[in-house]
């Protein structure tokens, strides 16, 4: 008899929601066009309760701007996706370049959720301000890493905390960050503040995973390559079209479907990963 015994038939039937009961945090979800709103439809499909994170001042200032409908539309859009009836959707907001914001955030989603944050998946970025070697200074670099690196770190580390006052071997826990593909190719030559920021958020993926080990917490990071968030038009949208093999953009459920997979109990074997999902992308 094996030790440990392949599982049963009705053990390989999937759950069509296996997320019942879990609770999420994802940051960066301001926007139905961005991939925190896909992640989060995608984890309310799977049975979760949402906690939607966003701060709509970056947006004013981007050339995609502010949903229209505010964060109550896009949380109205995710609760049109639940799954189990007992599942609730929150959000709030948070500048996370305040070095205190992440822990309060981490707090107030999980005192709306019952005390407790299953999964979470860090999606904010800083937009912009950003340039060359040539070009690029010290408060671009610090920006950058502010929101991009540190927050990131320091919402691990207030979710760690309050997984470990969880009983031992708690299941559902995990982390999933985000990079940009900046170690692929060329690199990102006109991006060099948010490169070295998301880069670092690769580079630390297996200490953190190693660091959360002891909590039954996964910690996984994707890179979701070139995505259609509504940042690009014309000529130059149809050029990096045809870098995928197969002719379009990835768009924001592509990364999603993976991200939803990850928190699932089915990949409880996957951690300390950096997974490349972005459609065989090349630059031409």
């Amino acid at each position: 008899m094996p030790r440990f015994p392949h599982p049963t038939a009705a053990a390989l039937r999937r759950d069509p929601v296996p997320l019942r009961g879990r609770t999420v945090l994802v940051t960066g979800a301001s926007r139905r066009g961005g991939i925190g709103f896909a992640v989060a439809r995608r984890l309310a499909a799977l049975g979760a309760s949402v906690y939607l994170h966003h701060h709509v001042p970056h947006d004013d200032t981007q050339p995609w701007g502010a949903e229209p409908g505010g964060p109550e539309a896009v949380a109205d859009a995710v609760r049109e996706a639940l799954a189990d009836p007992a599942a609730r959707v929150f959000h709030g907001p948070g500048d996370l370049s305040d070095p205190a914001a992440p822990a309060r955030l981490l707090a107030r989603a999980a005192d709306a959720m019952g005390g407790r944050v299953d999964i979470l998946v860090a999606n904010h970025a800083l937009s912009g301000r950003d340039g060359t070697l040539d070009t690029v200074d010290a408060a671009m670099l610090d920006a950058h890493w502010a929101v991009d690196t540190r927050s990131v770190v320091l919402l691990v580390q207030a979710y760690a905390r309050l997984r470990a006052a969880l009983p031992s071997r708690t299941p559902g826990g995990r982390v999933v960050m985000m990079t940009s593909g900046q170690d692929i190719a060329d690199g990102m030559p006109h991006e060099v503040a948010y490169a070295l920021a998301k880069g670092a958020l690769a580079s630390v993926t297996r200490t953190l995973a190693t660091a959360l080990a002891e909590h039954s917490v996964t910690v996984n990071t994707v890179n979701p390559g070139p995505v259609d968030t509504d940042y690009l038009t014309g000529e130059a949208y149809e050029a990096v079209a045809a870098c995928f093999p197969a002719g379009r953009w990835g768009m924001p459920d592509d990364p999603a479907r993976l991200i939803a997979w990850l928190a699932t109990d089915e990949a409880e074997w996957i951690t300390g990963q950096v997974i490349d999902s972005e459609g065989g992308f090349r630059r031409s």
